[in-house]
């Protein structure tokens, strides 16, 4: 009895199982049936469509105006001969414009009209406050931000004092050319290194005036440091910087504001360093002048340079420059190159990507130059202030091995001496090294001693 009302239950799901099977045979039987080019045309529409839902992105923005593609070259050090460099302005097809910087994860740039400072409304750059922040976290954060600002600038310095100070100091008739540095570290950190380059500054230009905007540096403690040079003779004179008075009537002035008010992300990078990268810009578009890192070695007189950048790495092949670098800049007051770097510093800002701000800023804006701007810019190559790539540095802070290395230092110091301007030793690598005797940043020195008075063995 048990064993029949089990068949009896079994029999409908015995028949439900029988007509999925004759479905299955008979779905197989139709596509069977189905040309061999439709099958295959039913298979690409699916990887197209799977293809376009993987890879499809969403533009952050909309421009009227297609994205202007550069090409990439991969960094090649740079070179060793001298190459003819001076452009009076940017053709299309002058060689002054080439290659912009390969970066990871670069951002999609489209080519930007850039208005008269004149004309445009410096408000218009909108900020966001960073999602999902509580009040209570984001006041911190402000708090936070306000507080390194303030270790940064002056709190008892008026606009008036800055502006009237820098131009009593411009004000001499003597006062020619006009320099730039920044200096955003404890005066601990200023050693002899950078004294050396303040020394080799004033070797090459007696009549020159040297602002370095700092406030560590606007002390007695600092005051102690430059008046060596100052009992010599030299215009030398250290500032707490005024960022309200630097960046106003620029892009940098919206930004900054966005920063105070929490509205703009600083990033896990040193918000002095950045900082550093846009006062340059602006100190220079608002005085005119030049600037450059308290880490450079002057070889001889930049009077004749006048609006000029230098290339750090160069292609080989083509003599075209592959990364340009922002250690060294020479321009006229208002030049039109730096208020597009403002700009590019205030729409593109990223505090968590090194040398997005600085050395891959001015390579993306010059690179995206078109051909009918004129610029009156000069590209100088790898060997007028780069003489020796970031990650060779050591090699001119070596003593000769044997006779072979001695020939090649000569050589290369004969080199260095006749075709640059300057030497960036590249602090962030050669900080700890020891300057060897005989070595070619020995002998530079020598050349550049002022005060003559320090050990060249002594440590960077």
């Amino acid at each position: 009895m048990l064993e029949f009302e089990n068949s009896k239950l079994g029999r409908p799901l015995l028949n439900f199982v029988q007509q999925l099977q004759d479905i299955k045979r008979a779905v197989f039987a139709f596509l069977l049936c189905l040309p061999t080019s439709l099958l295959a045309l039913l298979l690409l529409l699916l990887l197209a469509y799977n293809g376009f839902y993987v890879f499809s992105f969403h533009l952050p923005f909309l421009a009227n105006c297609p994205p202007d593609h550069a090409p990439f070259l991969p960094e090649i050090h740079s070179g060793e001969s001298l190459l003819n460099w001076s452009t009076p302005s940017l053709k299309k097809n002058s060689s002054s414009v080439m290659y912009v910087v390969k970066e990871e994860n670069a951002p999609l740039l489209f080519k930007t009209h850039w208005p008269d400072f004149r004309k445009h409304n410096f408000s218009s750059i909108t900020l966001s406050t960073p999602k999902n922040a509580s009040s209570k976290k984001q006041s911190k954060k402000i708090k936070k931000l306000k507080r390194k600002i303030r270790n940064l600038s002056s709190e008892s310095q008026s606009t008036t004092q800055f502006s009237s100070r820098i131009r009593e100091l411009f004000s001499s008739s003597k006062c020619n050319p006009r320099f730039f540095m920044t200096w955003i570290s404890s005066l601990d950190s200023f050693s002899e290194k950078e004294t050396f380059a303040v020394e080799s500054l004033f070797k090459s230009h007696h009549n020159a005036c040297l602002v370095i905007v700092s406030k560590t540096m606007d002390s007695k403690r600092g005051s102690k440091i430059l008046k060596p040079f100052r009992e010599m003779g030299f215009q030398v004179m250290a500032i707490s910087p005024d960022f309200d008075y630097i960046f106003k009537n620029t892009h940098a002035e919206a930004w900054f504001n966005g920063l105070k008010k929490g509205n703009v992300n600083p990033g896990e990078i040193s918000l002095g360093q950045n900082l550093s990268n846009l006062l340059r810009l602006a100190l220079l578009y608002k005085f005119g002048g030049i600037y450059i890192d308290t880490d450079v070695l002057i070889l001889k007189s930049f009077s004749n340079l006048r609006n000029v950048i230098g290339a750090q790495t160069m292609d080989l092949k083509t003599g075209n420059w592959s990364r340009l670098n922002n250690a060294v800049l020479v321009f006229d007051k208002n030049h039109p190159l730096l208020f597009k770097f403002i700009e590019e510093f205030a729409l593109t800002f990223d505090g968590n990507k090194w040398g997005h701000n600085g050395p891959y800023l001015v390579s993306r804006v010059v690179s995206r130059l078109s051909g009918g701007e004129e610029f009156n810019l000069t590209i100088l190559p790898a060997s007028a202030f780069y003489p020796v790539d970031w990650s060779r540095i050591q090699s001119f802070f070596r003593a000769p091995l044997d006779e072979l290395h001695s020939k090649w230092l000569v050589g290369k110091l004969r080199r260095v001496r006749s075709q640059g301007f300057a030497v960036h030793l590249w602090n962030r690598q050669s900080k700890m090294m020891e300057i060897e005797k005989g070595s070619i940043i020995d002998q530079i020195l020598v050349d550049c001693c002022i005060f003559c008075n320090s050990s060249s063995s002594s440590s960077l």
